[in-house]
């Protein structure tokens, strides 16, 4: 679990540097129309989109951008699309496993867009229930490591239902069941303790681990998937050592 993390957090913040901005922004949007489509445009009365405004804001979205698709999606303003959820299965190099959530107004572009990044990358397409067996579906908060240690984070979230704090360096991870994630991000800010994002993800159950080589290869075809503006989220069940990692921050 921990090298894909890791990996994911550097990732989001490379992204806020580079070209990859722009796309970043795109999907942070769409995430606010669809949650307050699905449960209406308050925050306070919406955990799901409280939490993707959090998160945009974070990410530096700015905030006419962050209210007008609040209410295109609470249809107080025009020009919502009609986003819908599809979940992907395959495998990417080397027998990992790895779903991909698409949020598209056009299902035929996004199974086009996500068959096309696979067979370039030397992965494919998997059987609807082949790999998502492997997965839990899992509440994640993300916790700047700031002053923090360990026993802090973990001592404010216990009796909120966190199955387990992971030090990811620059980061801690809170990891609990997906139903428990409001009471748990409630409780980190009940303890006055910061954090980078909540929501729902799918956790392995089991890791593949990947060398040098290999790690080269998964990240290159999630990369090559997120590209696409209609896959959202990409989840693997590989796993990094810290040494791998370095070298491939260094690239």
């Amino acid at each position: 679990m921990s090298g894909h993390s890791k990996w994911a957090t550097t990732k989001h913040k490379k992204a806020a540097l580079d070209s990859k901005r722009g796309k970043l922004f795109a999907k942070l949007i769409k995430n606010i129309e669809v949650a307050a489509r699905t449960g209406g445009p308050d925050p306070d009365g919406n955990p799901t989109l409280y939490d993707a405004i959090t998160k945009a804001r974070k990410n530096s979205v700015p905030i006419d951008n962050i209210e007008r698709a609040r209410k295109r999606g609470g249809g107080l303003e025009a020009g919502g699309a009609d986003w819908q959820t599809i979940m992907y299965e395959g495998y990417a190099p080397g027998g990992v496993a790895i779903l991909i959530e698409c949020l598209t107004d056009n299902r035929n572009r996004a199974a086009s867009e996500v068959r096309v990044a696979l067979t370039r990358n030397g992965g494919s397409l998997a059987d609807p229930g082949s790999v998502s067996y492997m997965f839990n579906r899992k509440g994640v908060v993300i916790v700047p490591r700031a002053s923090l240690t360990e026993d802090d984070v973990l001592m404010a979230v216990l009796d909120a239902g966190a199955e387990e704090v992971n030090d990811l360096g620059d980061n801690f991870e809170v990891v609990s069941e997906a139903t428990d994630l409001i009471p748990v991000r409630k409780a980190l800010q009940d303890a006055g303790i910061d954090y980078e994002s909540a929501e729902a993800s799918f956790v392995p159950t089991m890791n593949v681990p990947l060398d040098e080589e290999g790690a080269r290869k998964v990240f290159r075809l999630i990369d090559a998937l997120e590209d696409s503006d209609d896959v959202q989220n990409v989840w693997g069940n590989f796993d990094v050592s810290d040494e791998i990692m370095e070298k491939l921050d260094e690239d």
